[in-house]
């Protein structure tokens, strides 16, 4: 039987994303993640923990992520958990990292009342999601 290998992270950039562009014109992009639960524990107090995942995507959505994110931005993620290592004065280290698949631009952009992107790593270009129109309450029909 294979594997099964996603992950789906709703959170906050810790900082822009870091843009790099390689020599065949291919972005990548990466970013600290925040995701904050919160609980409460015996005592009934309320608690709240915070994880830190390094995200990286690449090309289309590198150019969104470039285009469109910045630090504090609310994102929806789906992807893969990959783990590399490198040496270091002698030390081997280990990374984690979420390579994003999809990506959802959660949350309003300043200045506009969009709804929000998505796009996905499988389409060729980045495309946006189309505007979700959403009727006033007043206006429902039930």
């Amino acid at each position: 039987m294979a594997g099964v290998n996603k992950v789906i992270l709703v959170g906050n950039l810790g900082k822009d994303p870091e843009i790099m562009t390689f020599d065949n014109g291919v972005k990548k992009a990466s970013f600290p993640l925040a995701t904050t639960e919160s609980y409460k524990n015996r005592e009934g107090q309320r608690v709240e923990t915070t994880e830190w995942h390094n995200v990286v995507l690449w090309r289309g959505l590198a150019e969104i992520a470039e285009r469109f994110l910045r630090k504090g931005n609310q994102v929806f993620i789906e992807g893969k958990i990959k783990t590399r290592s490198y040496e270091q004065d002698g030390i081997k280290k280990y990374v984690t990292e979420i390579f994003g698949d999809n990506m959802t631009m959660l949350g309003r952009r300043e200045n506009e009342g969009q709804a929000p992107m998505q796009s996905s790593q499988s389409s060729p270009a980045p495309k946006a999601q189309e505007p979700e129109i959403e009727a006033p309450d007043d206006d429902l029909p039930f």
